[in-house]
């Protein structure tokens, strides 16, 4: 078993790199999009925690939450809310701040602020008065599930951020044909008393042998990334109580079937296009699909593409 490092004196590493970060370039009238932890407190950056004490205010989803990350690395920083009911009013008082010269942080309750949170209308505002916007990166729940998921490749890195899962099945479902005929992985977030409903309809979307990673509580203590065929998947969840718990990424991996017009037989071609002149894509997807044996997913998306030529988009 190998013996864990010495870590009893840290303290002079961390002031040299501490001081050489304090040294960098800090523009005042500068709008400081912060990204912090998603879960592990540990996981605020180094440049970050600079910006956070540097600042003059930190604009915040929720204060309470943002002063118990402030307080555990010790800023002092005074907060203002900035949340999606108040971003126009916040956005003006920001920018109020920046004209008397001031470094203004933006930050959410966990992870990027402006992606898929609140903050992207303040940093337009402020672009669009001409100050400067400095992002600071850090953890993001869309990567750390993909790092841990193997879900894309060097040959294919490309990958599809789809945000919150609708919430109601038919609006889901909808939602689900559009972005997993996509031919790459889909990353969502859906939440614990949602995940099996939503489950199922990537399963009567998707089919039975398509892959799915389920991602919770991410850099936290009982943190989990599985894999597995979306067939078996209300299996595994309902297999342990624990695995319906917590904060969850899904990922729909890409098909693994990826035949082109070229590569597909005319003749599930032929039956797509007939399908098409008087049913719907899906329900030509799911017809062919019981006749063919190709999987749903990709007769959807040819058949996707193939009614978009027809109507000449």
């Amino acid at each position: 078993m190998t013996e864990a490092p010495d870590l009893s004196d840290p303290f002079p590493s961390w002031k040299r790199l501490a001081e050489r970060v304090d040294a960098q370039h800090w523009p005042a009238s500068t709008l400081y999009v912060v990204a912090t932890p998603i879960g592990n407190l540990g996981d605020l950056s180094l440049r970050a925690w600079q910006a956070l004490r540097r600042c003059d205010v930190i604009a915040a989803e929720d204060t309470r939450i943002s002063r118990a990350l402030l307080d555990a690395w010790g800023v002092e920083t005074p907060l203002i809310a900035a949340h999606r009911h108040n971003e126009a009013r916040a956005a003006q008082t920001i920018l109020e701040r920046l004209a008397q010269g001031q470094r203004v942080a933006l930050v959410s309750d966990a992870g990027a602020p402006a992606v898929s949170d609140p903050g992207a209308r303040i940093v337009r505002a402020v672009r669009e008065a001409g100050y400067g916007v400095t992002a600071i990166p850090g953890a993001s729940a869309v990567i750390t599930a993909l790092m841990a998921s193997g879900a894309t490749s060097d040959e294919n890195p490309a990958f599809i951020f789809a945000g919150f899962v609708p919430p109601k099945s038919g609006a889901r479902q909808k939602w689900l044909q559009r972005w997993c005929a996509v031919p790459a992985p889909v990353v969502m977030f859906e939440s614990p008393h949602r995940l099996a409903a939503s489950i199922r309809d990537m399963l009567e979307v998707c089919g039975a042998e398509r892959k799915l990673t389920v991602a919770r509580e991410l850099t936290k203590r009982f943190e989990q990334v599985h894999t597995v065929a979306l067939g078996d998947a209300l299996a595994w969840l309902e297999g342990d109580s624990h695995h319906g718990q917590g904060e969850f990424v899904l990922i729909i991996h890409e098909s693994e079937s990826s035949e082109t017009d070229d590569e597909m037989e005319p003749a599930a071609l032929t039956l797509l296009d007939a399908l098409l002149e008087t049913v719907s894509v899906r329900d030509a997807a799911r017809i062919a699909a019981k006749v063919t044996g190709l999987p749903r997913d990709v007769l959807y998306a040819r058949a996707l593409a193939r009614q978009a030529s027809a109507q000449g988009h």
